[in-house]
C-alpha cells in the first residue's frame, strides 16, 4: 500500500497549500515568497500537479512554522480567491458553532 504522501498528487483547478501554524493552530496559507500567511488573499495559486507538489515538498520541507501542510482547492472570482470546497469554508470562518467561553452570535 502506498502512503498518501507517496501518491501522484491529482489538481482539477486552481490550488493552494494550506497548513496550521505551530505556535497556535491557526490557519495559514503558502505564499509566494516561501512563507507563511493567514490571509487566504496572499496564497499562490496554481492549477497544475507538479507545480502544487513542488510548493507541497517545499513547505514540508521544514515543520517548524506551520505542520500538516496539504494542496486545499480553490474558488477564482475575479480577483479573489475563496475556498472551494466545505472543508476550506470552515477552516476559514472558523467554528461552525460557539465555543465554551466564547460570546454567542
Amino acid at each position: 500500500m502506498t502512503a498518501p504522501q507517496q501518491q501522484k498528487l491529482k489538481v482539477k483547478g486552481p490550488v493552494v497549500i494550506t497548513a496550521n501554524r505551530l505556535t497556535d493552530g491557526v490557519v495559514v496559507y503558502r505564499t509566494a515568497e516561501r512563507g507563511w500567511s493567514t490571509a487566504l488573499r496572499d496564497a499562490v495559486v496554481t492549477t497544475t500537479a507538479d507545480e502544487a507538489t513542488r510548493l507541497l515538498k517545499d513547505a514540508n520541507a521544514s515543520d517548524i512554522e506551520a505542520v500538516g501542510a496539504y494542496v486545499a482547492p480553490v474558488l477564482l472570482d475575479g480577483g479573489d480567491i475563496r475556498p472551494g470546497n466545505l472543508r476550506e469554508r470552515i477552516r476559514v470562518a472558523g467554528p461552525t458553532f460557539a465555543l465554551p467561553g466564547s460570546e454567542a452570535a
